[in-house]
């Protein structure tokens, strides 16, 4: 609990009406998307750097913990408050400050929602590419500190590869300019590299400078269905090497085709094993030919079937597939962990193999669905934790699901970060000397830890959560 005076200095920095102590509204800022729910002692609602700074300096001063927080959208516990302390929230500070058409840079405060940015920008005929799945309502600075990626990264790339420049203020409360609106600039060390995908750790980000694209003139997007996983995999290595970078390559394997039959009435036949979504965008002259090539390139890949969009109506119905598999995942059992695994692209039948069997060993369903032109796989272990052992189950296989994609080549995170629930396996992945390098970095920079303890640094959270 926060002393009354710290309480009366929050007030002072933010107003009264910007600062909640009552554990209901509290409660609203106790979780995100995992399975947790840490409670604050108090939350708060900056309306600008000044404030996130006095607020920064003054829980340095005090020793209190201040955890940042966008939408709370987060699949890995980075910005729960697992130690108490404050709950920094961003979503006053949501202003689009410029959108500068001749240079095809924006800038835009943190609280901005992703996708009410990227309609900004069309507008103006630019384009913004990365789309997490949370897009709707997650914001640009949570993206920016969670590194998000999405669909379209096979050919645009992730959050980090758009933020030119960054402002943030530093665990003690210091104003900092990192980058600018140049596509080049190379002096001193890269903080805006090290600030993105850092989970508000080292830093929060007040203000983001972001590199636009001209908006693509045209999209034509594909559903094919394969009699097998390695079918779907093969294309889409084929794909990529007949010169084609898609927009998106999604892919869904049997088990996700299966939960979607049971919970709607699109049609995918039951010969098919996987599905690949594939949209290309570009010149309307091109695109036709592009979908014509990569019907071609997949056609000996064991084709069950395939549905070509015309219009933007069609093209809504195939997205309708994909988005139609997180609320059908609810019929296979309610609890859900979603794990990001990325290998490289080749090896995603050696990895659905190998999560099939750990399905199998410990007798709990695992559904696999992702962007296949990245080798990016949402492992999602369907369990019921309120079946006695579900949960040590769930916990086991999650390891041995890590296990497998370092075994081959990859990581146990492409796009959700670390936050706490991946804390304890990053040894798994990370030699010995990475991690105390990592730890020089965040002692040198936060030595009170006052600012987002207990994430990726597995020392600094030993904090159990209280049951959902």
């Amino acid at each position: 609990m926060l002393a009354p005076r710290v309480i009366r200095l929050l007030e002072d920095i933010v107003g009264e009406e910007y600062i909640t102590t009552d554990a209901t509204d509290m409660l609203c800022y106790s979780y995100d998307a995992t399975q947790q729910t840490f409670l604050p002692d108090a939350v708060v609602f900056p309306e600008n750097t000044d404030q996130v700074s006095l607020v920064m300096k003054m829980a340095n001063v005090e020793n209190i913990p201040v955890f940042p927080r966008g939408a709370g959208s987060g699949f890995t516990g980075g910005s729960l408050p697992i130690a108490g302390g404050i709950v920094l929230v961003t979503s006053r500070m949501d202003q689009i400050l410029e959108i500068d058409e001749d240079n095809l840079v924006a800038t835009v405060e943190p609280g901005v929602v992703t996708e009410q940015f990227q309609q900004a920008v069309e507008k103006v005929g630019l384009f913004y590419p990365p789309d997490p799945a949370s897009l709707k309502f997650s914001t640009l600075g949570g993206n920016a500190a969670e590194c998000a990626g999405g669909p379209r990264c096979v050919k645009y790339g992730v959050t980090k590869d758009y933020i030119l420049g960054l402002e943030v203020v530093t665990p003690q409360g210091d104003i900092i300019r990192t980058g600018g609106p140049t596509m080049k600039g190379v002096v001193g060390y890269d903080l805006t590299k090290l600030m993105v995908g850092c989970e508000g750790t080292l830093g929060i980000i007040t203000k983001l400078i972001i590199k636009l694209l001209p908006l693509p003139e045209a999209k034509k997007t594909m559903l094919i269905m394969f009699d097998s996983i390695d079918g779907a995999a093969q294309a889409v290595s084929a794909i990529i090497r007949g010169k084609i970078i898609p927009t998106t390559l999604e892919f869904m394997d049997a088990a996700t085709i299966e939960c979607v039959r049971k919970a709607t009435d699109l049609d995918l036949p039951k010969e098919a094993q996987a599905v690949l979504i594939v949209e290309v965008d570009g010149d309307k002259n091109m695109i036709d030919s592009q979908a014509e090539k990569v019907l071609h390139i997949v056609q000996p890949l064991g084709i069950v079937n395939t549905r070509v969009a015309t219009t933007p109506a069609e093209s809504e119905d195939i997205w309708k597939v994909r988005r139609s598999v997180s609320a059908s995942l609810r019929n296979v059992n309610p609890d859900k962990f979603n794990e990001d695994i990325c290998v490289p692209r080749s090896r995603v039948p050696d990895m659905i193999r190998k999560v099939n069997a750990i399905s199998e060993n410990y007798q709990i369903p695992i559904v696999n669905f992702g962007h296949a032109g990245d080798g990016n796989i949402h492992v999602n272990i369907m369990i019921d934790s309120k079946q006695p052992g579900q949960s040590q189950k769930a916990e086991l296989a999650i390891k041995e699901v890590f296990a497998g994609a370092l075994e081959l080549g990859g990581t146990m995170s492409g796009e959700h970060g670390v936050g706490n629930t991946k804390a304890p396996y990053i040894p798994m992945e990370l030699d010995p000397a990475a991690v105390a390098y990592m730890k020089t970095i965040k002692q040198a920079l936060d030595p009170k830890n006052v600012l987002n303890p207990g994430k990726i640094l597995l020392e600094d959270a030993p904090v159990e959560a209280q049951a959902n």
